[in-house]
């Protein structure tokens, strides 16, 4: 099979057929019962989180979720979170870590909301916040790209003891179009910048930033278009993530965790 450049997994990362994070959590899961709020200020639907059971084991999960048309884009702002978002992301992730549940993200963001009124809310501090926190949340972190993966807007909930991504989706400081804006001031050179800046997941596991990559080779376009297959591979891979990070004690945990983002 041919591999594929850069720039053409950068479009199929964006992809609006991609199965989405919430597509996962209901495929993937027994059962899930959503969660709301950040009870401080709103309900962001650009986060997606409670609780969920895997094989019978309690986790918590929380996912970054794009719309599959117009209006729900919109609603979900495009799967670009507002602060309030990262806010409840991390009320339940604390909320996992007093109940002894693993954590388990679905990653598929261009990056956190640029407008006014995020920053007003404190955008900057909600990810600074977040990151913070998940350095010393005492239960096993999974972290998994499904898409995009943008900026802080997406390691907001990448501070994980493994990560995954999909062999088509994307990890970046920020998009090619920025890359391209800020380096050459030509945002029409974004497929050039996207051959330049490693985000793909086989660069990222050459470098060592994430750990696994799941195949989805299955479909002839590029889509993951078997999903039976690659969820079932999916499942598999979490499910022994999980059994391997619970036998290790958790101040080794944490501590492997810490030197892992200190290497970068």
């Amino acid at each position: 099979m041919k591999v594929k450049t850069a720039s053409e997994i950068v479009v199929l990362a964006r992809h609006p057929q991609r199965i989405t994070p919430l597509d996962y959590i209901h495929r993937l899961f027994d059962e899930f019962i959503e969660l709301h709020g950040d009870r401080h200020y709103a309900d962001d639907k650009a986060i997606v989180g409670g609780i969920a059971t895997l094989n019978g084991l309690a986790c918590t999960v929380v996912a970054i979720q794009k719309g599959r048309d117009l209006a729900e884009n919109v609603a979900r702002h495009f799967g670009s979170p507002h602060p309030e978002g990262y806010r409840k992301a991390l009320r339940l992730m604390k909320q996992a870590e007093k109940f002894g549940r693993p954590i388990i993200t679905f990653i598929n963001t261009p990056g956190a909301f640029c407008g006014i009124e995020a920053e007003e809310r404190g955008e900057g501090e909600a990810i600074a916040r977040n990151l913070y926190e998940m350095s010393d949340l005492a239960v096993p972190i999974i972290a998994i790209f499904t898409g995009e993966g943008g900026s802080g807007g997406a390691i907001a909930l990448g501070v994980a003891d493994h990560i995954m991504m999909l062999e088509h989706s994307i990890y970046s400081i920020l998009s090619p179009e920025g890359f391209a804006s800020i380096l050459w001031k030509d945002a029409k050179r974004a497929e050039e910048a996207a051959e330049l800046m490693k985000l793909t997941a086989y660069d990222l596991k050459e470098l060592g930033v994430i750990d696994e990559i799941v195949s989805e080779t299955q479909g002839a376009s590029g889509l993951p278009l078997e999903q039976a297959l690659i969820e079932r591979d999916l499942k598999q891979k979490i499910i022994a993530q999980l059994t391997n990070l619970q036998a290790i004690e958790i101040n080794e945990l944490l501590e492997r965790r810490y030197d892992r983002f200190r290497q970068f």
